[in-house]
């Protein structure tokens, strides 16, 4: 564990609740949603809707503060470091008085950042992400294919080498990917999730390439399962007590880039019990709590579908919940506040679209042959949710227009 001014982690309650003796209004409360962008933006709209207050913190030039549902909006310079997140959430729950209110975050290192310094938080604010013992199966995907492995979900061939040498003492098969045990330290400084070796010449070349930017006891080297968003299936849970309290499970039919998707931008809803099972089983497991994402890939070779990552918050596309009967921002503030709720499922069906990604997207598989224009105009007149541009809430949607330049050059887009 990071060390830090900060005291770490004690002791919390199994289900995400505070655990020490401070109590707070629930009349007042709202929520702190730490990240602007899309994603952000469902968390915003899904309790704006509810009445709820909402604060965004942000570090980018984000579309959730156009929103008519955001109170407040808040930028800081820097959300990346823990320490300097903490602080900042500190401050600004101080300054404008959010005692007591729930903490969302939207990126990987802001879980790591609350789960970390979980108890300096809850001096203020409700803090659902559970302790490190349980992230840390998220966190690192060295820990989170062996846990995999232990409970008899498949995984994808993995490899570690502890020097470049040591690649051509393994018997691969081509292509491999070369990716990241911790995705952020990998993301900021490449733009990308994963790189493709099809010979060995390419392999030494970006194993060398990934080390000099993560260490190359971060770098794992995987079997490449063929497809692209096709293949990609996954599944999202507010998970309490063992099991889930609201779920759905979606195919992300098409995503960028194509190979290896940094995010999704058309997903439909589908029913898979295999995936359900697999994916409860580790939640139980570690004792989760909380919103969560788990990513699968159906590997035509052996028709297993493998464990690829999993996400502890909210996903991109989370807003396909709520048409699809699970609110799941609106699900975890509602435990948070001890309000009982149904058992909520997602029908299958219904279908999400991220306009600005999937249009480049699409055009690309249609020029390379992997789409037709045909099943391109189906897939836009089935879709029930937009990520972005919804009737009620505009100005978001002509934001994410002017700022696509911004994001091109912050994130790759």
């Amino acid at each position: 564990m990071m060390k830090s001014e900060f005291d770490t982690i004690t002791g919390t309650a199994s289900n995400g609740s505070i655990a020490g003796t401070r109590s707070f209004s629930d009349s007042t409360a709202g929520a702190v949603v730490i990240g602007g962008d899309y994603q952000g933006l469902g968390i915003v709209r899904s309790l704006g809707r509810h009445k709820i207050p909402v604060c965004v913190v942000d570090d980018e030039k984000s579309i959730s503060r156009f929103s008519k549902y955001t109170k407040h909006s808040v930028s800081e310079r820097n959300l990346r470091d823990e320490d300097q997140t903490v602080k900042s959430l500190l401050e600004i729950g101080r300054r404008l008085g959010l005692e007591g209110w729930v903490l969302f975050p939207t990126r990987d290192e802001t879980v790591a950042a609350l789960s970390r310094y979980r108890s300096k938080l809850e001096e203020i604010f409700r803090v659902p992400t559970p302790e490190w013992k349980v992230i840390q199966f998220a966190w690192d995907k060295r820990q989170t294919y062996r846990l995999a492995r232990d409970l008899g979900i498949p995984t994808p061939t993995n490899w570690q080498v502890k020097s470049v040498a040591e690649l051509r003492d393994l018997k691969l098969s081509y292509p491999v990917a070369i990716k990241p045990a911790i995705k952020e330290h990998f993301f900021y400084a490449t733009k990308a999730k994963a790189w493709r070796a099809n010979n060995q010449k390419e392999l030494e070349r970006l194993v060398e390439r990934a080390a000099a930017h993560i260490g190359l006891d971060e770098v794992i080297l995987q079997d490449l399962i063929p497809g692209d968003g096709l293949q990609q299936f996954a599944y999202c849970a507010f998970f309490k007590g063992g099991k889930s309290l609201g779920s759905m499970v979606v195919r992300r039919t098409r995503q960028h880039p194509a190979e290896f998707g940094r995010a999704s931008t058309y997903v439909e809803t589908t029913s898979i019990e295999n995936i359900e099972k697999m994916s409860e089983r580790f939640l139980r497991e570690i004792n989760y709590y909380g919103l969560v994402e788990i990513e699968y890939k159906l590997d035509p070779r052996d028709g297993q579908y493998k464990l690829l990552d999993v996400n502890a918050r909210t996903w991109g596309y989370h807003s396909l919940g709520a048409r699809a009967g699970v609110d799941f921002p609106f699900l975890l503030f509602s435990d948070q506040m001890d309000r009982s709720t149904d058992v909520q499922r997602g029908k299958p069906g219904v279908a999400w679209l991220r306009f600005t990604t999937d249009l480049p997207t699409s055009f690309t598989q249609i020029l390379t042959g992997r789409l037709s224009w045909r099943e391109y105009l189906r897939s836009i007149r089935n879709t029930d949710v937009e990520a972005v541009f919804t009737q009620d809430d505009p100005w978001p949607g002509i934001a994410e227009l002017m700022l696509i330049p911004y994001m091109a050059v912050r994130r790759g887009f």
